[in-house]
């Protein structure tokens, strides 16, 4: 039996990546989107215009819908002409292998010592804690236990809203190893500012180098984490293994 995937790689050049569609290389490229304009063989041609303008050629509306009022929805195919080199692309990312739970639970027992205690909350005027809650509460997400179903971490929701001085306070109360920030809201990049006045408050408290500091949320990258003054970012698709996994790496890391 031929595997399929792995002759169609040999004819992939790394360096040139098309779109892939029916044949490779082909650049068949599928995109949607609406138009303030209402709906008809106008409109179609429009949409076509367009996706010519954005570098497609033999566009084609494949599907349009009329939303009313004056607006329609297009679904339309072209091949794109552009190649990306792929080698060249590199990504800062949180490094270091992942553990499942009971491996972090064997790690902390073999070379902590100690409870690890986190403490998280979704800051500022962000009222959307699915994202902290889904790395600490202990059903997690998905099929991932969150944090307090670890053995070995003491873990903290402290919730939403949470201003940044009473989300410092606490860490410092408890003592904590590590400080979990959750930003779903990011409206005129107002996580931006949130995360930035946190780290300021941490300098000015004397304990940034004391506490890991993480951040998480669907616009976050560990690139901009890092920009930003936190050690570490998890954006979508990263649970509470990962952010575990990191954060006792780094404990152990820092005491040697």
């Amino acid at each position: 039996m031929v595997n399929v995937n792995t002759t169609a790689k040999t004819t992939v050049d790394m360096t040139k990546v098309k779109p892939y569609g029916d044949t490779m290389n082909d650049g068949m490229i599928q995109m949607s989107f609406t138009l303030p304009v209402p709906a008809g063989e106008e409109a179609n041609e429009a949409a076509k215009v367009l996706a010519k303008k954005m570098g497609l050629d033999e566009p084609g509306v494949v599907y349009s819908k009329d939303l009313g009022i004056g607006y329609t929805y297009f679904v339309v195919y072209g091949k794109c002409q552009h190649t990306v080199d792929y080698t060249a692309i590199k990504v800062p990312k949180v490094e270091g292998d992942v553990m499942d739970r009971l491996e972090c639970e064997k790690y902390i027992e073999e070379n902590i010592k100690r409870n690890v205690i986190i403490v998280g909350a979704c800051t500022g005027t962000d009222a959307h804690t699915v994202g902290i809650d889904a790395i600490i509460n202990m059903k997690g997400f998905h099929g991932h236990f969150g944090l307090e179903r670890y053995k070995g971490i003491e873990a903290h929701n402290l919730g939403s809203q949470v201003p940044n001085e009473e989300l410092v306070a606490k860490a410092i109360e408890l003592n904590a190893d590590a400080i979990l920030v959750s930003q779903i809201v990011t409206q005129k990049d107002v996580h931006i500012k949130n995360l930035t006045e946190l780290v300021e408050l941490m300098e000015a408290e004397g304990v940034r180098k004391k506490i890991i500091l993480c951040c998480g949320g669907p616009r976050i990258s560990h690139e901009l984490a890092q920009e930003l003054g936190y050690d570490a970012g998890f954006g979508p698709h990263t649970y509470a293994e990962h952010v575990a996994s990191f954060i006792l790496t780094e404990i152990v890391k820092r005491q040697k």
